[in-house]
């Protein structure tokens, strides 16, 4: 069965070119170029995955993300300015599941999209396919559960982005190893996409706040300055 994507941007030419992207990996699209009107359209026929622009007139992404959290879970990616990080923080912590800033690679936003489809089947995939799902990884009070996109520290469960999960799993699979910040970003993003260093460095802030949040002792993720980072080793 063909996943449903909706596609929210004011950007007419984003909604033609990513949607006919999407189509060619077998996707269904629904197209709205403003937040109320995709409002009215997801409310009446649920979609499997949302694709929003923060910015846009009528009803802004921040807003269409509001009334979506009151009656589901649906994943949510946002498309973000390059200037916007104030607005990526709030968007997630409002509930979107990742976000991705323009200009950006279609194949980049096709892989979090499959991404986030499988960590919402929770590796049906892989029982449908026959293949084994990758067994959860731990590392003293951490435990990794790539199925079903799951990170717990201590017991608590950590609401990470595909982008924090992948970052965290590279440098956890190792512990005491250096990962430089080009190996964050061929684990997080793919080869073939290059992302400025501060990327990382962002996201690596944001993945020690939410570890922080929830033991404020946590010190596991090691910068060591000029190099990269490491999983300090137990």
């Amino acid at each position: 069965m063909q996943d449903t994507i909706a596609l929210v941007d004011d950007d007419r030419n984003i909604l033609t070119s990513v949607s006919i992207a999407l189509e060619a990996e077998g996707f269904k699209v629904r197209t709205y170029n403003d937040g109320a009107e995709a409002l009215r359209g997801i409310s009446a026929s649920p979609v499997d995955l949302a694709v929003l622009d923060i910015k846009m007139p009528r009803m802004d992404g921040m807003e269409l993300l509001g009334h979506l959290r009151k009656a589901s879970n649906l994943p949510v990616i946002f498309l973000t300015s390059k200037d916007d990080e104030i607005d990526e923080v709030l968007g997630l912590r409002m509930g979107a599941d990742d976000y991705i800033t323009k200009p950006f690679s279609q194949r980049l936003l096709i892989e979090r999209i499959r991404a986030l489809l499988r960590r919402e089947k929770g590796g049906e995939e892989d029982a449908v396919s026959g293949e084994a799902p990758e067994a959860p990884l731990v590392r003293g009070e951490l435990t990794l559960d790539p199925a079903r996109h799951l990170c717990t520290w201590r017991g608590e469960r950590l609401n990470l982005t595909v982008t924090e999960f992948l970052i965290l799993k590279a440098l956890a699979q190792r512990p005491g190893h250096v990962k430089n910040r080009d190996q964050l970003m061929d684990a997080a993003y793919g080869e073939s996409v290059y992302v400025d260093d501060r990327t990382i460095d962002s996201h690596i802030k944001r993945l020690r706040k939410k570890f922080r949040d929830v033991d404020d002792s946590f010190q596991q993720i090691e910068t060591l300055y000029g190099v990269g980072y490491r999983y300090r080793e137990a």
